[in-house]
């Protein structure tokens, strides 16, 4: 039991400082960004954008804070104007499907999988269903009714005071992987070593199949749906060198969880605006699982296509 919670520690520690090396300087940088011009420029340029997607101006501004820094500086940002609960509900799947780009979108380029992918497929659903969530639902004109409102931190004053603030902000992001990775690895490697994952591979490989992938990509799923992507990223980083997660199971994996990750989490973190929450997780779910199984489908079928030329050509060769 010792040895395993020695090995199941170093990989914790190992995997906290490979992502830290990440999310340390990204979350500095951008958040000593929110208090120069960059990113009210920013806001400005997607201020004429919004009116195609049924939102008004002001929606730029939760839209850019969510995308650049968390989900929770994007819904604080709502709850600082006056929305309608159409715009509310669009602004929350918008969220959900693309919030913190830029660690989450790094992060996963440690597993192998381009950023570009990864930004481009959560901000095309994202546009995507705002567009037809404002052209199909011809309701939700009332003003929206927050609920529990976080409360606002006080603003920093001068450089001193804001790099302060973003080593602070970016030293507890470090905290937070650390309490969450290390006691993660301490507990797979357990049940790696009891055998345990290979049945969990086993009751989650209908699953994973319909998707488009092999079982051993179960691990990998569970995590992100869990704990998110970010934070998942440690366990799929493992699955890579250890399981032999293939090129094209870990680019459906990313996939599937850039549309649905930290289900419980970032479903209920919306509750303070208001809105049900049951609709945005069977969004995401949906687009999912409908994503993947497509991209899986696919990517297999020229894969097998792909096999059956180069037998022909082997075939006539000899």
């Amino acid at each position: 039991m010792k040895g395993t919670l020695l090995r199941g520690g170093k990989k914790g520690l190992d995997l906290t400082w490979t992502l830290g090396k990440v999310i340390f300087p990204v979350t500095l940088i951008v958040t000593i960004l929110q208090y120069t011009p960059v990113l009210p420029w920013v806001m400005d340029k997607l201020e004429p954008m919004m009116g195609w997607l049924g939102l008004s101006g002001q929606a730029a501004v939760p839209l850019v804070l969510g995308n650049f820094l968390n989900l929770y500086a994007g819904i604080a940002a709502i709850l600082s104007f006056d929305f309608t609960v159409k715009e509310v509900f669009i602004l929350a799947v918008m969220l959900s499907f693309s919030h913190n780009l830029l660690i989450e979108s790094t992060v996963a380029k440690k597993v192998g999988v381009s950023w570009w992918i990864v930004i481009g497929v959560r901000l095309s659903l994202a546009f995507f269903s705002a567009f037809f969530i404002h052209l199909f639902w011809a309701g939700g004109e009332a003003q929206a009714k927050y609920g529990l409102a976080p409360s606002n931190p006080v603003e920093p004053e001068g450089w001193t005071e804001i790099i302060i603030q973003g080593v602070q902000t970016a030293g507890m992001g470090i905290i937070q992987l650390a309490f969450i990775v290390i006691p993660l690895m301490v507990v797979m490697q357990f049940m790696r070593e009891k055998g345990w994952l290979d049945k969990f591979s086993e009751w989650l490989a209908p699953c994973t199949r319909f998707l488009g992938m092999e079982r051993n990509t179960s691990m990998t799923l569970a995590a992100g749906l869990t704990i998110g992507l970010a934070y998942g990223a440690g366990l799929m980083i493992q699955a890579v060198e250890e399981d032999g997660v293939s090129k094209k199971d870990m680019y459906l994996a990313v996939i599937f969880l850039v549309a649905c990750h930290a289900v419980v989490e970032d479903t209920l973190v919306f509750i303070p605006l208001g809105i049900p929450v049951w609709p945005l997780l069977i969004i995401r779910l949906t687009t999912a699982v409908l994503l993947t199984a497509a991209v899986g489908f696919v990517w297999n079928k020229l894969q097998h296509n792909r096999k059956d030329t180069s037998h022909e050509h082997t075939y006539h060769s000899l």
